[in-house]
């Protein structure tokens, strides 16, 4: 676990008066281990937490090292599942010894943090503004495009500091899905995914490291999973969503933008949650999944990982909210209930 990371979560937990502990194993202890996205990093070590106190015998070892990681290491085979918030691309799956489950597991938002003395969020950004602000074409606080926005409010001839992830990551490749989906310039000259070549800014590791460069740099701005933002108290802009109405990061608004994922989730659960229709929807925001081998090599592990993702989706949606995820949708869960009950060992179900 990084150091940032550790202290964060130490924070976190402690606000949930929660005791970060681990639960004491017995002789014939599992051992589960994962890596990859820290998006989910708040939700995932919550339910790690809980469902070990009530299975003593289990322990999981998660790595939050970001989506590009985690995928790295499922397909290297080294952890027993991989955790992403950008759905594996065809050339990643063809380089996979055997058939994988994106299994979701909650719905998030990305919000777009800024450090501006004496403004509170609610800054008002529309998708173009914000294409060009990470194309480097708006590049102080009062240009007029902004200052029209705002009337009003007291903007800073000051530069605009832009920041991005510098790793691989699930919540870069939900972000720039969005930038790709709402500018056709910035599809075909960057285009979307866990790693891209920005054009313009300083880059930072993991949510911590974003957060880092926006907090200590004045006039800075980034992007940031919504619940790391709200558990460090960071300021959020209002985008203007497809309906023309400025929304911010919230519960709410991504739950409002998951609306339509039963009617339209595929087989296979990857699915693109930005740029969503609703009057309430806010834009960026992304499926998380675990991924998971259909065929398991290890009997007694497969079958304890089995046990927690049948329980994670339904008794650890209820965790979801008070995290800031939204929870995946009934009718969605029912269809994850089918894909985890093929996962099996030597054709036999482990469900």
């Amino acid at each position: 676990m990084r150091k940032g990371i550790g202290r964060w979560l130490g924070i976190g937990l402690a606000a949930l008066g929660i005791a970060w502990v681990q639960p004491a194993m017995a002789a014939d202890s599992i051992a589960i281990t994962g890596a990859g996205a820290t998006f989910p990093y708040p939700l995932y070590s919550k339910w790690f937490y809980d469902y070990s106190n009530s299975h003593p015998g289990l322990k999981f070892n998660y790595q939050s090292i970001g989506s590009g990681g985690g995928v790295r290491q499922i397909t290297a085979g080294t952890v027993d599942f991989g955790a992403s918030d950008a759905p594996m691309t065809e050339d990643e799956l063809a380089k996979l010894p055997g058939p994988i489950f994106h299994i979701p597991t909650a719905i998030g938002a990305v919000a777009v943090v800024y450090n501006l003395q004496g403004m509170g969020s609610g800054l008002k950004i529309t998708p173009d503004v914000l294409v060009d602000i990470y194309f480097g074409r708006i590049t102080r606080w009062n240009d007029p495009k902004i200052i029209s926005l705002n009337p009003g409010a007291k903007l800073p001839a000051a530069d605009i500091v832009v920041s991005h992830r510098s790793d691989g990551s699930g919540t870069t490749d939900i972000f720039t899905n969005y930038l790709s989906a709402v500018s056709k310039e910035w599809r075909a000259k960057i285009g979307r995914g866990k790693s891209v070549n920005w054009p313009v800014g300083l880059g930072g590791k993991g949510n911590e490291g974003v957060a880092g460069v926006v907090k200590q740099t004045p006039g800075a701005i980034g992007y940031v999973e919504l619940a790391y933002a709200m558990q460090n108290k960071m300021t959020a802009a209002a985008l203007r969503n497809r309906e023309g109405n400025f929304v911010l990061p919230t519960l709410d608004s991504t739950s409002a933008a998951a609306a339509g994922a039963s009617k339209t989730m595929p087989a296979d659960f990857r699915l693109t949650l930005v740029d969503a229709p609703g009057k309430d929807s806010y834009g960026i925001c992304g499926l998380t999944w675990l991924l998971v081998y259909k065929n398991q090599k290890d009997e007694a592990k497969g079958k304890a990982l089995v046990a927690f993702l049948k329980w994670a989706i339904r008794d650890g949606q209820k965790m979801n909210a008070p995290l800031l995820y939204a929870p995946i949708p009934k009718p969605v869960v029912e269809k994850v209930d089918q894909a985890i009950r093929q996962i099996n060992y030597r054709g036999k179900s482990l469900y």
